[in-house]
């Protein structure tokens, strides 16, 4: 999950850059639309990573209560 994780770092990262560059009102239309697209790819893939974070952590609850209950129960 490592390179994941760098991964989304990486990408807010871009993502800072780009909201600085559209922000800046320096870019023509064209370069603009570009910096805008790159944006909306970056957001998707972070939010691509955080919902298979999400489901990982789903599943690692779920898991773990089932050993809760389990170990809830009393011997017969």
């Amino acid at each position: 999950m490592s390179s994941k994780s760098n991964n989304f770092e990486s990408n807010i990262e871009q993502l800072e850059n780009i909201v600085e560059s559209l922000e800046s009102n320096d870019l023509d239309l064209d370069k603009a639309l570009k910096q805008f697209e790159q944006g909306i790819k970056l957001v998707q893939s972070c939010q691509s990573i955080l919902n298979k974070a999400e489901q990982k952590i789903q599943t690692l609850t779920k898991n773990n209560e089932l050993e809760d209950f389990e170990q809830a129960e009393p011997d017969e």
